[in-house]
């Protein structure tokens, strides 16, 4: 629904790369179409693990000197995106822990 050829005879590398990606992994029974379950599967796809990816974007974006640990201040300088974020319930969690 994204590309419409207009008579372009060329496709866009990233529509082939979406149709490909839909063939082989999101249409699972073949039938050319997404059902409730096949979008689900895409969209929150069961061996995603949402809190971990979240635990490590949070170290990424936070761990100044890239040590793989978090100071009371490389946190502090980052309030804003752990206040942010559902991995400490949108900040509930830094008024309930006396170590944040």
């Amino acid at each position: 629904d994204m590309y419409s050829q207009d008579g372009d005879a060329d496709e866009p590398e990233w529509v082939k790369t979406e149709r490909e990606q839909f063939t082989e992994f999101r249409d699972k029974n073949r039938d050319g179409k997404m059902d409730k379950d096949e979008t689900k599967d895409w969209i929150l796809p069961s061996d995603y693990d949402h809190a971990e990816a979240e635990a490590r974007h949070l170290v990424y974006e936070s761990d100044q000197d890239k040590d793989g640990k978090l100071t009371k201040e490389e946190i502090v300088e980052k309030y804003d995106l752990f206040v942010g974020s559902q991995a400490t319930d949108f900040g509930e969690a830094l008024v309930r822990h006396d170590e944040f």
